[in-house]
Order: structure tokens, then sequence, then C-alpha cells
């Protein structure tokens, strides 16, 4: 497809890999980068131990530029396995896909600083796959003094659309970062959007260095825990709970110093608390409350997490599942979409959501290899 195509429906491919570091998830989607004509199959493929490992190192400033360069090759090709499995049972049901949305692996995110840092080799990814690849998604909208983050609003407004559910509507996206989507109405001006504070990233980090899980399976950690109201309140301090929206956050915004002294269950019940208030406090943001809340991203799968959600904000935070929604595909299926509303020149921050001055594009474009001469 080319950036002045009409606008037919779109077969593209999307891919995540969040800031929990728990693997890539590549899902299908049909669009016109307004409405959604279909989702399709999905997939999630785990992560490594050894590659895990790998990108971790990077994350936290370590090896230099040569364990950079080795780790976003083999992310950029652990993201083309994950991705031909799906793209060949698409060539077999006879619906090729044209289109892929790559944002690669955050290694910092820091846009008060005016810089936003993604690895993962577009044009390498192109190359292999033969197909238009979509990465760089957050630069532009960083450079023009907005927070390239987060992304999925308007996605997550075209799938409240879809499935006609009435406003105002809460996402709630549960990945290493929280952020919420507060859905006012049809249009994207009823679109407010901003990072909450912690998600699971805290978390899974705590209850790997105390126990060597990667996560709170069932929550059982947290559950058999105690709040520590000195750690909570010591966390809640952090100045972005008393910051206006459009704000974001990194991965490694947060110090976990306050519960360092804790048992591992207690400390895993404060930050689960912690995520909880979180979100509570983003209501203060909202111009109503909204009518539900639905949540997407690995914590929904903390039975923990979500009970302390639901005390806080007094009403049930369901799964996505609950309105048909694949949350397991869900980041990925946006990434998907915005790389059609890139190739179409059409926003993907907003006032509102990013923090940008005016709605703005974004996105870099790899083009096939008999489009680029290779």
């Amino acid at each position: 497809m080319s950036g002045t195509d009409a606008t037919r429906p779109v077969r593209a491919l999307g891919m995540m890999s969040g800031t929990s570091l728990d693997g890539v998830d590549a899902a299908l989607i049909e669009t016109d980068g307004v409405s959604i004509a279909a989702t399709g199959p999905w997939r999630t493929a785990p992560y490594p131990p050894a590659l895990r490992a790998r990108l971790r190192a990077v994350v936290d400033g370590e090896g230099g530029r040569a364990a950079r360069e080795d780790a976003e090759r083999a992310l950029t090709a652990f993201h083309g396995d994950c991705a031909e499995a799906l793209l060949a049972d698409a060539r077999r049901a006879g619906r090729p896909v044209e289109l892929v949305g790559f944002p690669g692996h955050t290694v910092s995110h820091e846009p008060a600083a005016g810089r936003t840092d993604q690895i993962g080799d577009g044009a390498a990814l192109a190359r292999r796959l033969g197909l238009g690849v979509v990465n760089d998604f957050r630069s532009a909208d960083v450079a023009a003094g907005g927070q390239g983050a987060p992304l999925a609003p308007l996605f997550h407004a075209a799938l409240a659309r879809r499935s006609g559910l009435a406003t105002p509507l809460a996402v709630l996206n549960l990945g290493g970062v929280a952020n919420v989507t507060w859905i006012g109405g049809p249009a994207d001006a009823d679109l407010i959007a901003f990072d909450t504070g912690p998600g699971c990233a805290l978390l899974d980090d705590w209850v790997l260095a105390r126990t060597g899980a990667a996560l709170d399976r069932e929550g059982r950690l947290a559950r058999a825990g105690r709040v520590d109201r000195a750690a909570l309140d010591a966390l809640l301090a952090h100045p972005h709970f008393g910051a206006a929206p459009p704000k974001s956050l990194d991965r490694g915004s947060f110090d976990p110093a306050p519960v360092a002294g804790l048992a591992a269950e207690d400390g895993a019940a404060t930050l689960v608390a912690f995520t909880a208030e979180a979100v509570r406090l983003s209501l203060a943001h909202m111009p109503a409350p909204p009518l539900r809340w639905l949540v997407t991203g690995g914590g929904r799968h903390n039975p923990a997490l979500m009970a302390a959600l639901g005390a806080r904000l007094g009403t049930d935070a369901d799964p996505v599942e609950s309105v048909g929604w694949q949350g397991d595909a869900l980041e990925a299926q946006a990434f998907g979409y915005l790389a059609v509303r890139s190739r179409r020149g059409l926003p993907l921050g907003l006032p509102r959501t990013t923090g940008v001055l005016r709605p703005l594009t974004g996105g870099v474009f790899h083009p096939p290899p008999e489009q680029s001469g290779g």
C-alpha cells in the first residue's frame, strides 16, 4: 500500500514487546486506520531466558554499544520468527498481509528530556518478511514536545465504537507500566490518556528477586501478605502523581527502595496496592467517572491485582474479554492499526493523549525489497 491509497481496509500484522519483557505478541487486523473491519489470528511467543536477560541488560544500560547491537539483531530475528507463522497462515487462507507494525522494544523513555529510545531494525525485518514495515512510532511525537505515549488510545476508541459501548469508558492497560484511556464520546477530541503509574514491572522484579519466579501467578504471594502503609505512602510520594496529564513513565521511573526491607509476601502485597492506588488517583484527571473499567495487559491475569482495583475504584474492573476483545492480542493489534494510520498520514498522538500541540502522525516506513531496490 502507499500513503495515497484510497481508504480501503488493509490487512496488517502488528507486534508488541512490552516493558514487562515477557515476550512478543503478534496479531492480524484489517483496518482503514479509522474503523476496524476485522481482527484475525494472534500468537504470543515468550522470550527464551537468555534473550530476556540480554534485553534486560540493555535496558539497564549494561554492555555498551556491542551488547545493544547484538540484542537488537536477536530481538529483530525473534520478531521475524514470530511474524512468519502468522503470515504463512494468512497466505494459506488467501488473505495475505500488506503491512507490519513493529515498535521494537523500549530501552529508555525520557520525554521531558526530548528522548525516547527503542531497539529493533525495521529495515532488516522488511527485507526478511518481504513486506513494508513501520517502526519508530514515538520519536516524532517526542520531538514535537509530546510524551510519545500512550499510543493505543485511538485504537481503544475504535474498538469501543465497533462494540457499541456506552461512554464514558476507561480502558486500563496493565503492562509493565500502566496507562489509561478515558473515552468520553465518539470523537477523537473526547479522548484523554496518560500513564497512571506502575503496572506489573515492579511486582515482577520483586517476585523474581525474592522467589526466582517470573511473576506472581494467581497473585498467591501478594494474597499471603499485608500492605505496609508506610512503604505505600513513600511510593505514592513520587511527583508523577501530582502532575497533570499528559504524562508518561519509563519502566525504571519508580524506586522500589521503600519495600526493600519487607518480607516477600508483604512486599508483593504493597506493590499490588501501589499499582491499584495509582489507578484510583487517575480519576482526578477524568471529566466524569467511567461507567465501566475494562482491563487489558498481563496484569488482568493477577486476581490479587484485579481485586485491589475493584476495591479502590468502587466498581468492578472487568477484563476486556468480557466485551469480546482479545486481551493478549490487544497491544499488537494496536500497532497494526497504528501502522496503517501512519501510512495514511493520520494522527497517532493528540493533544490530550500524548500532549503534542496539534494532532500528529508518526512512524518510519521501511519498504519491502522490491520497492527499495534491494
